[in-house]
């Protein structure tokens, strides 16, 4: 049984690993799709455009890892779920694929560049807000009776998942400008600097927002936020975000270009904290725990070798096509 628990939490941690992966590199090419009307047509569209053209596709990576691992290591909880939020799964995966879509055929059909343009930004939108409101839907629980889902069709459509729709929306656009701004030049990183501006304060304004309201969810969550001695620990997460976010914006204006980059994803790692703090070790929040949830020993140990073996090589040449594609992006290409 030990054993068993023990294998339990490394999965947990791998899952919740790939989520945040996927969540903080994905989440920079959505941003910059939720961003990208603001662009003017031509050269800062191409150089936007250009900035994620050799890494967005491998972004993805990361969702099928964690999903597929979820099916895999925690098949209740993955039945439970995606039932529960379905509409929102399928929204999520049509944006994606429209944005895919578009992606390509904006450079392949010119005739129509406009309207391929139109489709990457709405796939990018509607992807981002329904990843948000299914946070949300998790976040402030779903029915559950005899290990399945027993809500409604639309039970997840509260105020609660629209706030941490929008929440993740501007999120997004937040790594979305601060990404341009490492990486592209001219007018197109001076319209991103401002953009980054703007978002910054949207996110803080989320953060906060989702933080105040989260404790009111559940009395778990209240407990495990401001119990003592707990509230000691819980009480950093707040602490560094407002370090972080002043020192974000001071290298906002400093004129910094790869600072803001980094410090965003610093944002989001906290804000990933604060829902490990709020969840663990509920992975169906005050219904299915992750030992609950898990799948059988052997199942785990047998996906864990191959895990052992897959996530270093996925690391590895996701690592690899960062650095080849380093540097400052033009409308051409990498420089």
């Amino acid at each position: 049984m030990g054993i068993n628990v023990d294998l339990t939490v490394v999965w947990a941690f791998i899952i919740a690993f790939a989520v945040f992966m996927y969540v903080v590199m994905d989440g920079f090419d959505l941003g910059i799709g939720i961003l990208f009307a603001s662009f003017k047509v031509g050269e800062e569209r191409d150089q936007a455009m250009n900035s994620i053209a050799p890494v967005w596709d491998g972004n993805e990576t990361w969702l099928v890892l964690g999903g597929g691992g979820l099916f895999a290591a925690f098949p209740l909880a993955y039945g439970v779920v995606l039932t529960a939020t379905y509409p929102l799964i399928i929204a999520m995966l049509l944006g994606l694929v429209f944005r895919g879509v578009a992606f390509e055929f904006r450079w392949r059909d010119p005739r129509h560049r406009a309207l391929w343009d139109i489709a990457f930004s709405l796939g990018s939108f509607i992807a981002a807000f329904a990843q948000g409101v299914t946070l949300g839907a998790i976040l402030q629980g779903v029915q559950v009776e005899n290990q399945a889902y027993a809500g409604g069709w639309l039970d997840w459509l509260t105020p609660f998942s629209l706030l941490t729709g929008a929440g993740v929306v501007i999120g997004y656009a937040l790594l979305g400008a601060a990404w341009l701004i490492w990486k592209v030049e001219g007018s197109a990183e001076a319209h991103a600097r401002r953009l980054a501006l703007w978002a910054g304060a949207g996110t803080l304004v989320a953060m906060a927002a989702v933080s105040a309201a989260t404790p009111f969810l559940q009395f778990e969550y209240w407990k495990r936020w401001f119990d003592m001695p707990g509230v000691l620990a819980t009480a950093q997460v707040p602490l560094l975000t407002g370090i972080v976010a002043f020192l974000f914006f001071r290298k906002l204006r400093g004129g910094a270009t790869a600072a803001p980059f980094l410090l965003a994803l610093a944002l989001f790692a906290l804000g990933f904290a604060g829902l490990g703090i709020s969840l663990f070790p509920y992975i169906v929040p005050d219904s299915i725990t992750i030992w609950d949830a898990a799948a059988p020993e052997r199942s785990q140990i047998f996906m864990l070798v191959g895990t052992a073996i897959i996530m270093p090589v996925i690391l590895a040449y996701t690592g690899w096509a960062y650095w080849v594609f380093r540097g400052k992006v033009g409308t051409h290409g990498y420089h």
